[in-house]
């Protein structure tokens, strides 16, 4: 398993929206094993393939609190069936738009169907954090960032930010 780049904000990749997987196969798989790994290593909870750079339609998550008994789940053409009138606000962050955080609200529930880790038909249905996560990586996919639920302004001071942070760090020499 390979440790991938996360790109961050402003990179105008994580702006454009994904392509379909055509056929799960071992590349996909090994791309969804680099996902994961790279996940683990930021640290984060969910991470979509866009976020590496790769336009595929794919999620991976794991939301367990015990980094012991890891629970990775794969979500290959993930789509939203439902989702609840009923809205929960969390504090949300992003490991594209690094040390900002927001709270964002979104449906509670909501039922996906997807594709597993080998290409499988599965449809689940997800409440509280897992909600969240599945809809905030999903965004991601369609080229949608959490910070687009946000004010203009609030939106701007966190994209100005981070575009300071970027030029920084490029001007250190080493």
């Amino acid at each position: 398993m390979t440790l991938r780049r996360i790109l961050t904000l402003p990179d105008p990749i994580l702006r454009k929206k994904s392509n379909k997987v055509e056929k799960v196969d071992k590349n996909i798989q090994n791309l969804m094993n680099d996902m994961l790994n790279t996940m683990y290593n930021a640290p984060g909870i969910g991470l979509a393939a866009v976020q590496i750079g790769v336009l595929k339609r794919i999620v991976v998550i794991d939301i367990s609190k015990d980094p012991e008994k890891k629970e990775p789940m794969y979500f290959i053409n993930p789509e939203i069936s439902w989702k609840s009138d009923f809205k929960e606000s969390y504090e949300e962050g992003c490991l594209s738009i690094p040390d900002q955080f927001a709270k964002i609200e979104r449906p509670s529930k909501c039922i996906v169907k997807f594709l597993d880790y080998n290409g499988s038909k599965k449809e689940l249905k997800a409440e509280g954090l897992l909600a969240t996560c599945i809809q905030h990586e999903i965004d991601h996919l369609n080229g949608i960032l959490f910070i687009d639920y946000l004010s203009k302004l609030k939106k701007n001071i966190i994209i100005k930010k981070l575009s300071k942070n970027k030029k920084e760090l490029e001007r250190i020499v080493v």
